[in-house]
C-alpha cells in the first residue's frame, strides 16, 4: 500500500466510527460501483444493509475496476467506488471523482481456477506455461491481470494465454464452459462458482494480495447513504459476510 494512501486509510478508520451523517437517516437509492468480484458478497451485504436502513435501496454496477474507474470520470452516476485495487482508487481520488479518504474493507488471494475435477492435472503456475493447454487470464488494465502478472513473475513463469478477459467474472466463465482449461483469479471467484469449476491454491511465496479500498464519489445523489455504506463495511456483520465468502479481513 503506498504511503500516501496508508495516510487517508488511517483517517478513513477513525471517520468509520462516527455516525454516517449526525441527524440524517440513510434513505433513497444508493447505487454502488463495484469489482467484479465483489458481486455475490456485496449482493448479501446490501439485504444486511437494507435491513439496518429500510428507506434504502441499493443498486449495483459490476466491472472491472478500471472500467468503473474511467466510467466514474466520464461522469456516470455513481454515489459509492468500491475497487480490487488502490491503483483505480488513486486514480479516482487524483482526478477529484472520490473525494473522502478511502477505508480499506477487505483482501484477497489469487487462486488457479481449473474445469471441474482438474482433467489436466494442473498443480501450479508453472504448468499454465506448458502447451496444449488452453488459458485464459484477466486482461492487462484490470486489477487481477496485473495481480496475475505479478505473481507470474515471482514464479519465474511465462504464460501465452488464448485470449485476455475484462473482468475476473469473465475468466471464470470461459473455464465453468469448456472454453478454456484453466485461468488465474480471485480465491473468491472460484469459491462464488460453486462447485462449476476447480481451484487449485498458489502457495504464498508467489501469490499475491489483493487490496479492496471503497470511497465515496463526490458528485454523489446521495451521500448520506453513500457514507452509511462505506462504514458499513467496516462493521462486524458486512465483514463476517466478507470472510464467509472467502475474503481476507483488512
Amino acid at each position: 500500500m503506498t504511503r500516501a494512501l496508508v495516510a487517508l486509510v488511517g483517517v478513513a478508520f477513525v471517520m468509520a466510527a462516527q455516525p454516517a451523517a449526525a441527524g440524517q437517516k440513510p434513505s433513497g437509492e444508493l447505487t454502488v460501483f463495484a469489482a467484479s468480484s465483489l458481486t455475490e458478497s456485496f449482493g448479501a451485504i446490501a439485504k444486511q444493509f437494507e435491513r439496518r436502513y429500510p428507506d434504502v435501496t441499493v443498486k449495483f454496477d459490476f466491472d472491472s475496476s478500471s472500467n468503473l474507474a474511467a466510467q466514474i470520470d466520464q461522469g456516470a452516476p455513481a454515489d459509492v467506488f468500491a475497487s480490487a485495487d488502490e491503483t483505480n482508487l488513486r486514480k479516482a481520488i487524483d482526478s477529484g471523482d472520490v473525494t473522502t479518504p478511502p477505508i480499506v474493507f477487505a483482501e484477497n488471494r489469487l487462486e488457479i481456477v481449473v474445469e471441474k475435477g482438474n482433467p489436466k492435472k494442473v498443480k501450479d503456475l508453472a504448468d499454465l506455461g506448458k502447451s496444449g493447454l488452453v488459458v485464459v487470464l484477466c486482461a492487462d488494465d484490470v486489477p487481477c491481470g496485473k495481480y496475475t502478472a505479478e505473481a507470474f513473475t515471482k514464479a519465474g513463469t511465462t504464460v501465452n494465454p488464448a485470449s485476455k478477459e475484462e473482468n475476473a467474472k469473465a475468466t471464470v466463465s470461459k473455464v465453468s464452459l469448456g472454453e478454456a482449461d484453466a485461468g488465474v483469479v480471485y480465491v473468491t471467484d472460484v469459491k462464488a462458482a460453486k462447485g462449476a469449476v476447480s481451484g487449485v491454491k498458489i502457495p504464498d511465496s508467489v501469490n499475491v494480495i489483493a487490496t479492496y479500498p471503497v470511497g465515496v464519489v463526490k458528485d454523489s445523489q446521495n451521500a448520506t447513504a453513500a457514507k452509511a455504506w462505506v462504514q458499513f463495511l467496516r462493521s462486524k456483520p458486512a465483514q463476517k459476510t466478507l470472510r464467509n465468502f472467502g475474503f481476507l479481513p483488512p
